[in-house]
């Protein structure tokens, strides 16, 4: 479901939703996307997020909390692509990705603080499926996100 905006959601729906304070970059093909909520943390280190955007994604939005850093990439164009091909809706990243320019070509959902060319570690360490909080919001598993043009909501 595409035909929604966040805030026509937050004027009908207010205190039942979490807007996020951070403004985010839309990065990837799709402004629009909404989905149920999984969720890593982790700090320079990708082997996670590739671990699960390369499973079934069931139109899921992965949000990773990167702890804000901006020192090496979350996500590349490969393991973004993966997520497409794996039916993921979309991708929230409290950090940073690379390979911007093929991201947004790609059917998928992608915001993020912005991009650096530099890899990050893959040694999978990380938290998956917990509750993470940034931006003045709480991201559930399960519970769902809804992002466009204007921001992102979150279900309470």
């Amino acid at each position: 479901m595409t035909d929604f905006t966040t805030a026509d959601l937050y004027d009908e729906h207010e205190e039942a939703l979490q807007s996020l304070s951070l403004q985010l970059q839309n990065l990837g093909g799709h402004a629009r996307f909404t989905g149920p909520i999984r969720t890593i943390r982790c700090h320079r280190d990708n082997g996670l997020v590739k671990q699960v955007l390369n499973s079934p994604g069931d139109g899921a939005v992965l949000v990773v909390d990167g702890g804000g850093s901006l020192e090496s990439a979350l996500m590349g164009d490969m393991i973004a692509a993966a997520a497409v091909e794996n039916g993921w809706a979309g991708v929230v990243i409290n950090g940073a990705i690379r390979d911007r320019v093929e991201i947004s070509s790609l059917a998928l959902g992608v915001k993020a603080l912005g991009s650096n060319p530099r890899k990050s570690a893959k040694d999978g360490v990380g938290d998956l499926d917990v509750p993470i909080e940034f931006g003045g919001v709480t991201f559930t598993p399960g519970r769902t996100l809804w992002s466009d043009e204007d921001g992102i909501l979150v279900e309470r």
